[in-house]
C-alpha cells in the first residue's frame, strides 16, 4: 500500500505531467486524495496511466483527466446503478466513465456510495476486473 506521502508524490508528479492548469492539478490531486483519506484500506495505484484505487488486487475506481473534465472510471455494472443520479446533476457520461467538469462541484457523496458499492460488491472477487 501507499503511503501518505510517497502518495502525494505519485500523485503530484503525474498531475503535473498531465495537467497542465494548475487550478485543475490541485482539483484532480484534492479528489484523490479524499478517496484515501476516505478509504485508507484501499491501495493508490497508476495503472495504464491513471490513478485507480484496488481493494485486495481488484479495480475500484479510477480517475483520468481531459482539458475539461476530471473523468471516473468505474465498472459498468456500477455505473449503471448510478447513471440516472450522475446525468440528473449534470454530469455526462460514457460506456465507461463520467464527466466531472473542472468547472463543476465533486460530488463526494456520489462517489462514497459508488466507491462502498464497489468494495461490497467485489469483496470476495479475485481477479482486476468484473
Amino acid at each position: 500500500m501507499t503511503s501518505g506521502s510517497q502518495l502525494e508524490d505519485v500523485l503530484i508528479a503525474w498531475a503535473d505531467e498531465h495537467i497542465p492548469d494548475p487550478d485543475h492539478a490541485a482539483k484532480f490531486i484534492e479528489l484523490l486524495e479524499w478517496v484515501k483519506g476516505s478509504f485508507p484500506q484501499l491501495d493508490a495505484q497508476i495503472k495504464w496511466n491513471q490513478p485507480m484505487f484496488i481493494d485486495h488486487g481488484t479495480f475500484i475506481i479510477g480517475f483520468s483527466v481531459s482539458s475539461v473534465n476530471i473523468l471516473v472510471a468505474v465498472e459498468v455494472p456500477t455505473l449503471e446503478v448510478f447513471s440516472e443520479r450522475i446525468q440528473a446533476r449534470g454530469y455526462t457520461r460514457a460506456k465507461k466513465l463520467w464527466r466531472i467538469g473542472f468547472h463543476q462541484e465533486i460530488p463526494y457523496d456520489l462517489l462514497r456510495e459508488m466507491i462502498q458499492l464497489n468494495i461490497a460488491q467485489k469483496a470476495n472477487y479475485t481477479q482486476f476486473w468484473r
